[in-house]
C-alpha cells in the first residue's frame, strides 16, 4: 500500500512538473500586425531584444491592417499593432480591444519612375499630385487590400476629388497584395505607388524608381498598439500581451524603435505618451 502511494505521489509530481514546463515553454503571444512593419525588418530587430529581456516569444501575423483587425476581432491574437486610427478606434468601441495607445510614426510617400509621366516629381501637395496622375491617365498601382496604406490612399483620392475606380483596369491597377508585392508589381508596369517610407527604404528592387511626392502633412502615418480584450476573447494571453505592450511603450522599447536604421536612415519615430 505504501509503495502504491509513493508511486501515485511520484506520478502526480511528474504531471505537475510536465504541466509547469509546458506553461513555461508557452510564454508566447501572437501580434496581429501589418506588412509594412514586417517588410521593414523592424520586428526582426525588436523582438529578439524583447525575448532576451522577458523570455516571451512574439509571433507576428503580418497582413493588411483591415485583415489584422478582423483577425483580432475573431480572437486570433493577443495584441494588435496597426496604422489606421479610425478603424482602430472602431475596434475598441466594439469591445475588441482594451485601450489604444500611440506607438510610433513615419510617413507615406508616392514613388514613381525616373521618366515621371505625370510630372509630379518634387510635388509636396499630394492632392495636386494625385489629380495630375489621374488627369494624365498615368499608371497607379494600389494595394486594394483594405490595409492601412490602402485606407490612407482611398482617403487621399477622396480629398483630391478623384474617383480612381472609374479608371480601374485602365490606369488604376489594384494588386490585392502587400506592400512589397505591390511595389514589385508597380515597378514592373511603370506605375506610381503610395508606400510607407520604411518599406521603401528597406525595399531592394527600386530600379530607376525614386520618391516623387513627399512632405505633405496628409501623408503622416501613425501606428497604434492595442491589447485584445480578454473579456471578449478568453483565450487572450493578457499578462504576456500587456508585458509586450508595456515594454514597447517604455523608454527601453521606444529607444529600440528609434535605434532601428536601414541605410543609415531611421525608419520609425517613437511617440508613445510619456510615462
Amino acid at each position: 500500500m505504501e509503495k502504491l502511494s509513493r508511486r501515485m505521489f511520484g506520478a502526480a509530481t511528474l504531471a505537475l512538473l510536465i504541466a509547469a514546463g509546458a506553461e513555461a515553454q508557452d510564454r508566447s503571444i501572437i501580434v496581429q500586425s501589418t506588412t509594412s512593419t514586417a517588410n521593414s525588418g523592424l520586428y526582426d530587430y525588436l523582438l529578439p531584444i524583447f525575448n532576451d529581456k522577458t523570455g516571451i516569444t512574439v509571433n507576428v501575423v503580418a497582413v493588411g491592417t483591415g485583415q489584422a483587425i478582423k483577425n483580432a476581432a475573431n480572437c486570433d491574437g493577443d495584441v494588435l499593432l496597426v496604422h489606421a486610427r479610425p478603424a482602430e478606434e472602431k475596434f475598441i468601441a466594439e469591445g475588441g480591444g482594451v485601450e489604444r495607445t500611440d506607438l510610433m510614426y513615419n510617413d507615406f510617400v508616392i514613388v514613381g519612375p525616373a521618366s515621371d509621366p505625370a510630372g509630379v516629381a518634387g510635388t509636396t501637395d499630394v492632392e495636386v499630385a494625385l489629380s495630375q496622375i489621374a488627369g494624365k491617365g498615368a499608371l497607379f498601382a494600389s494595394r486594394g487590400d483594405d490595409s492601412g496604406t490602402n485606407k490612407k490612399e482611398i482617403a487621399l483620392w477622396k480629398a483630391a476629388g478623384v474617383d480612381p475606380k472609374a479608371g480601374s483596369g485602365e490606369w488604376y491597377r489594384e494588386t490585392g497584395s502587400g506592400m512589397g508585392a505591390t511595389l514589385n508589381a508597380g515597378i514592373g508596369m511603370g506605375a506610381y505607388v503610395l508606400t510607407d517610407r520604411a518599406t521603401w527604404i528597406s525595399f531592394g528592387n527600386k530600379q530607376d524608381y525614386r520618391i516623387a511626392v513627399e512632405g505633405d502633412d496628409d501623408l503622416f502615418n501613425q501606428y497604434g498598439v492595442i491589447l485584445v480584450n480578454p473579456e471578449k476573447c478568453p483565450s487572450v494571453k493578457a499578462a504576456e500581451g500587456q508585458e509586450f505592450i508595456d515594454w514597447i511603450l517604455s523608454k527601453d522599447g521606444q529607444d529600440a524603435i528609434a535605434g532601428y536604421r536601414v541605410a543609415d536612415q531611421q525608419l520609425f519615430f517613437p511617440n508613445a505618451p510619456a510615462e
